[in-house]
């Protein structure tokens, strides 16, 4: 810690055990561990599966988030924790609980065995038999009937057996190298024949088979009666492994699956560009080094024991599963299982309508400001915006960043086509964890189309959200329009990830973009990027200074308050200027999906500060700010959360939203909302652990009332007029 953050801290406790005489804890205690945060939000989803209020096909789709979840937790926190170990690292962090690398691994472990187990009892003890009910079944193979295992089996020779590639463990057969989160199956084999060699008879051989990622892991079967039949991939090909090792008795066989650090780490020194260097680093991810081994408990321990040994992996990093070996494919059931009834109800957002005395989107931005909250307000109004740039003749230049898109996204082509006729320039992130394959594809297209392409700052991840047009309008006067978001410029997460949305062509907010930009494209420096909080330039101060202000205002009596909705909240300087903050009065209400360091509700320390997470069936992703200031309030939206990573490692955008209309809207709709949400709601308590909302009264979820806002109109949507002939 530094002597300025030790110095903060000792005044935090001194301030705490001045008005607690009881608290002897030392500094590390006020601030929670973050990994163990994370995994608690995980247990959040997890109840999500758990829930029977929430429609069965639901809750095995929340079942498979939380693994997909747990997959990352591993690739990233974990792995990374392992390698701090191996560069010799051991000093503990005092933001992250106080504890060392040992110490965390130690404690998350357990909790992650406890979570696993957890797991497969919502599998087996909950999901399973409501499944069974609903005549949804995944068989193993001694359960199929005669017609379905005609079926597996045809299926098996035609698509599964062309693609299968047995080997057996042996000095000309070295064990073959496992791909990340690669299903497998490890089988013990004893030579049939007498052999010269006669440990080749006593001593089991090690066969592997990888399972095929180009097939489904559900093989849907014929169906009966009006069931849905399912058999697992691995299970097929286990049934008909004799046949690939002829010549053996097959002893046992179990399927693994083995979980890689996925970690990049850039040499900039060796690099020819980013691309070219992330692109090295993905080929290594898929072979970095085991953190995780995930088997069938009906395993026998000689096979676990070769297979950890194998992957020098310690016995706690061994994970043994009741029931189908990696939980995330279970998706596939939601997307194959065609009952709408076992579903949340299809919902779509409500679509723009321009003003009845504008022209286009551009004339009705020149009128006013438009705040989408999404997926309440559709997404599309955003792809019409720049669908609106691009063929537009009188639109000059596009600007844009793109942190994650998808396949065949409508902005993505709009820039393409755009490009053909005027410029365009994005900023795109190639580090975007996961997406960065896919990333370095849109890259090398938008070049090739003629964009031009830049990678933001060297060292610091490019996640603001903004796309700027520059448009000589009807009076010839020539003018920005922007969008600023808080989430990424992608159509189908847009559909269940909750985000803000503004579309202004305000010239204090689009001239400030446009310096963003210049700072993204060139490294040039502004001296004032007002109104808008950047990172990594201004934003976190300009935050400390932003919750020192309501302090401020609670010692002089005025008005003060905070309300700030977030994914994370871990920044230890934010966490001791709230707490300050808190001690002067300040009411505080947080509501952070996931990962929290903050002790709320500590006695002399953070009294007036309440943490709410809300887990429903949208993604919480929005990053919305309220300050009272002294009467005179500010609400903020930006794409960053309170994080030493989005503070200070990453470029990012937080805005003002300055139409009274719109703050009223943030205030009594939004975060007012999610504040009286007493179903989806869960509260952390000062030790870290989080309850359920108490009800009192009446339930509500502020997701279900954001939709029923949600209204039906047959007028027509206009953003752009076509020229005719178009």
């Amino acid at each position: 810690m530094s002597t300025e953050k030790r110095s903060t801290a000792a005044s935090l406790k001194g301030s705490a055990q001045r008005k607690s005489s009881a608290s002897t804890k030392p500094v590390e205690s006020y601030f929670l561990n973050r990994d163990e945060s994370w995994l608690k939000f995980n247990q959040r989803v997890l109840e999500e599966a758990q829930d029977p209020e929430n429609p069965l096909l639901e809750r095995v789709k929340f079942l498979a988030i939380t693994a997909s979840n747990l997959d990352e937790f591993f690739e990233i926190r974990v792995a990374g924790t392992l390698q701090r170990l191996e560069e010799g690292f051991h000093q503990p962090f005092p933001d992250e609980g106080g504890l060392t690398p040992e110490e965390r691994l130690d404690l998350i472990s357990k909790q992650m065995a406890e979570f696993v187990a957890a797991q497969y009892h919502c599998w087996n003890q909950l999901l399973l038999p409501a499944m069974h009910k609903e005549k949804i079944r995944v068989l193993r193979w001694g359960e199929l009937s005669e017609p379905a295992r005609a079926h597996a089996s045809q299926f098996y020779i035609d698509e599964v057996d062309p693609l299968l590639t047995p080997v057996t463990i042996d000095p000309s057969h070295p064990f073959p190298r496992v791909l990340n989160k690669a299903l497998c199956l490890a089988l013990l084999l004893r030579y049939k024949r007498k052999r010269s060699d006669r440990s080749r008879n006593t001593v089991p051989s090690l066969g592997v088979v990888t399972v095929p990622r180009s097939l489904p892991r559900l093989i849907v079967l014929p169906s009966e009666d009006g069931y849905y039949d399912f058999i697992m991939l691995h299970e097929l090909i286990e049934s008909q492994v004799e046949k690939m090792f002829r010549g053996y008795e097959v002893l046992t066989r179990v399927p693994f699956r083995v979980t890689r650090n996925s970690n990049l780490y850039m040499q900039e020194e060796e690099s020819r560009s980013v691309l070219e260097s992330v692109r090295s680093e993905l080929h290594n991810r898929r072979k970095g080094d085991a953190v995780r081994l995930e088997i069938e408990s009906s395993a026998p321990e000689e096979i676990v024991e070769r297979l950890r040994i194998n992957f020098e992996l310690e016995p706690w990093q061994v994970y043994k599963t009741d029931g189908p070996v990696n939980l995330s494919r279970l998706m596939n059931l939601y997307s194959e299982v065609k009952r709408p009834a076992l579903k949340f109800p299809v919902f779509s957002g409500k679509e723009f309508r321009l003003s009845p005395k504008s022209t286009d989107i551009f004339d009705e931005l020149r009128k006013r400001d438009v705040l989408l909250h999404h997926p309440f307000d559709s997404y599309s109004t955003v792809e019409e915006f720049i669908e609106a740039g691009a063929i537009d003749p009188n639109v000059i230049s596009i600007k844009q960043t793109l942190y994650r898109t998808s396949k065949d996204s409508p902005i993505f082509r709009s820039l393409i086509e755009a490009a053909q006729s005027k410029d365009v320039t994005v900023v795109v992130e190639l580090m975007a964890r996961f997406d960065e394959d896919s990333n370095i594809r849109w890259a090398r297209e938008l070049e090739d189309a003629g964009v031009g392409v830049y990678h933001g700052i060297y060292g610091f991840k490019t996640h603001c959200k903004l796309a700027l047009l520059v448009r000589r309008d009807p009076d010839g006067i020539v003018r920005r329009y922007a969008h600023l978001g808080t989430g990424n410029y992608n159509p189908v997460t847009a559909r269940f990830y909750t985000d803000i949305s503004l579309l202004t062509s305000r010239i204090e907010l689009t001239s400030a973009v446009q310096k963003v930009f210049n700072y993204l494209t060139a490294e040039t420096e502004s001296t004032s990027y007002d109104p808008l909080l950047v990172a990594p330039l201004t934003l976190a101060d300009k935050l400390i200074g932003l919750i020192e202000r309501e302090t401020e205002h609670a010692k002089a009596g005025h008005p003060s308050g905070i309300i700030a909705k977030m994914n994370g909240l871990l920044d230890q300087r934010t966490v001791e200027t709230l707490y300050k903050a808190s001690q002067a009065g300040v009411e505080i209400d947080l509501i952070v999906r996931g990962t929290c360091s903050l002790r709320p509700g500590v006695k002399g320390l953070s009294e007036k500060i309440r943490v709410r997470s809300i887990v429903g069936r949208f993604l919480e992703h929005s990053r919305i700010f309220h300050f009272k200031n002294g009467g005179e309030e500010e609400l903020y939206c930006g794409s960053a959360d309170w994080m030493p990573r989005n503070l200070v490692e990453r470029c990012e955008v937080v805005f003002p939203i300055a139409q009274p209309d719109l703050k009223k809207r943030l205030r009594d709709e939004i975060l007012a909302s999610y504040l009286k949400d007493n179903t989806k709601a869960r509260l952390l308590q000062p030790n870290g652990e989080y309850i359920r909302a108490l009800k009192s009264g009446e339930s509500f979820a502020a997701q279900d009332y954001l939709m029923s806002l949600v209204t039906d109109s047959t007028e027509e949507k206009i953003l752009v007029r076509k020229p005719s002939g178009d």
